[in-house]
């Protein structure tokens, strides 16, 4: 799997130039673990994660969405589209990213610095495929899935218990929220210039 990956990036870093790469996926499939193994396989490399831009907490309590965050409408799309136009235009300066930190729940803005030399950037999330203006901006668009949706659900069950919540309140808000997501995810995956599978 990780193959076919590294040559596709290996031959876009060939034709020069800053090379932006999305991997996307259902809630769960292991985009983060593959993007920062692609990152550890390059020099001047920087994964900068679409979660950053979720809405914060309070911000999604003013909305109603607390019930459903991550979401398509639970995350600031136009501000994550704005990074990557940036990113892209590769100006002489350093550009802060937000990362987001899964024990407070909240994105940390200004935590990821990407710096005029870096050649490759790596994003990841969901809806990289599904939002039209991102994937406009990526030069290279993975979808990626698992063998074992079982295996999926039960990471993303065990990830819920991690944040607190009782093993009958976790199962709920992964088969609630996070397949509605998922199902939303796959029906783009079509649009991706490589699928991979865990």
């Amino acid at each position: 799997m990780f193959t076919a990956l590294y040559d596709a990036v290996t031959e876009r870093l060939a034709q020069g130039g800053r090379v932006v790469v999305g991997i996307a996926g259902p809630p769960g499939a292991g985009k983060s673990t593959l993007a920062r193994e692609l990152q550890h396989s390059y020099e001047r490399a920087v994964c900068v994660p679409m979660d950053g831009f979720h809405l914060a907490n309070e911000e999604l309590r003013r909305l109603g969405r607390s019930d459903r965050k991550g979401a398509p409408d639970t995350f600031d799309d136009k501000g994550y589209v704005a990074l990557l136009r940036r990113i892209r235009q590769q100006p002489d300066e350093v550009i802060y990213a937000p990362s987001f930190d899964h024990v407070m729940n909240e994105p940390i803005a200004g935590s990821i610095p990407v710096f005029p030399d870096a050649r490759l950037i790596i994003t990841e999330g969901n809806y990289l495929l599904y939002w039209a203006d991102a994937r406009a901006l990526l030069d290279l668009t993975v979808h990626i899935d698992v063998a074992s949706q079982e295996q999926r659900i039960a990471g993303l069950i065990a990830r819920q218990r991690e944040k607190g919540l009782t093993p009958d309140a976790a199962r709920e808000w992964v088969m609630r929220s996070d397949e509605a997501n998922a199902d939303l995810v796959k029906r783009y995956a079509h649009l991706a210039d490589l699928r991979l599978t865990r």
